[in-house]
């Protein structure tokens, strides 16, 4: 049994739930059967998953008792778990090798990427079966995820839970980074970690691609948006009113009628002068009464 502070917490068992960690596969090795808590009637064996979080505990002590970080080398052939070793080997300090495993990695020193890891941790120990194989040659211990049909032959620390999901691979992988940092007093217990368990999630290309041109055309239609903004008039403050409405100041008439102000100015023959016009100086038209002309035109 693990002490209180190793102890998983009610979140750490949901999230494992929710990612079908504790699932495995219809068939079964016989190494594996102390790890399988029992079998469902559509033949999927479950998994112990008390099994799998007292485990995690023990690799994560494993990996910190490494006095340098970088001979710990996480290895994934699987595509699921590529995401998830790169992110693992950028937390911790770690190596990763993700992809194809070049044979001789481990034991032919001509070799530009000979490497010489005081640790391996496996996504998988059948798709890593040669990185298994050649860390058996040169004495190095191996942490492995393993499911229910795993092969278990040089295999140190076997992890049992589902290392064909992309879910499970993703929080398995950043369960193991957050202890290790854990044990190490960079992350303290008391808070959560600041990474989000989706940056060690498998995205598929077509998927990326998606999201690349969602956001391009949400660009392109805020900048449509932006200028059609910018090519609307706008009419300065004070210049001009509010449309459609006439300033009561300018339709009100004049006291007085039309007296004390001046001739409308004009080239027009007959309207140059108000007097010479033919208009007497003195008597405005009333308001609604019809102007009679008191000279000849």
């Amino acid at each position: 049994s693990l002490p209180p502070v190793l102890q998983p917490k009610e979140e750490d068992i949901q999230m494992m739930l929710s990612a079908n960690v504790h699932q495995g596969t219809r068939n079964s090795d016989s190494a594996m059967q102390e790890y399988i808590w029992r079998r469902r009637n559509d033949g999927i064996h479950i998994l112990n998953i008390g099994k799998t979080w007292e485990k995690l505990m023990l690799a994560a002590r494993v990996i910190v008792a490494i006095e340098n970080p970088e001979d710990v080398i996480a290895i994934s052939a699987r595509p699921y778990g590529m995401r998830a070793v790169l992110k693992f080997a950028h937390y911790t300090g770690s190596q990763s090798i993700a992809g194809r495993f070049t044979p001789g990695t481990f034991t032919n020193q001509i070799t530009k990427q000979f490497r010489e890891p005081r640790l391996l941790v496996v996504t998988d120990p059948r798709t890593d079966s040669q990185a298994v194989r050649e860390s058996s040659y040169v004495n190095v211990p191996v942490i492995a995820f393993c499911d229910s049909d795993s092969p278990l032959q040089h295999v140190d620390i076997a992890i049992p839970a589902n290392n064909k999901g992309k879910l499970s691979v993703g929080l398995l992988y950043w369960l193991l980074a957050r202890e290790v940092l854990r044990l190490r007093g960079t992350v303290p217990r008391s808070s959560d970690w600041d990474v989000p368990v989706d940056l060690f999630f498998h995205r598929d290309p077509e998927d990326l691609k998606k999201a690349d041109e969602e956001q391009q055309a949400k660009l392109e239609n805020e900048a449509a948006a932006a200028a059609a903004a910018a090519a609307t008039p706008v009419f300065e403050e004070g210049v001009a009113g509010e449309v459609g409405v006439i300033d009561p100041a300018l339709a009100a008439p004049v006291a007085g009628g039309y007296e004390d102000q001046a001739a409308p100015a004009g080239d027009v023959a007959g309207y140059a002068g108000g007097a010479d016009a033919g208009w007497s100086s003195g008597a405005a038209p009333a308001d609604g009464a019809q102007a009679q002309p008191t000279g000849e035109w």
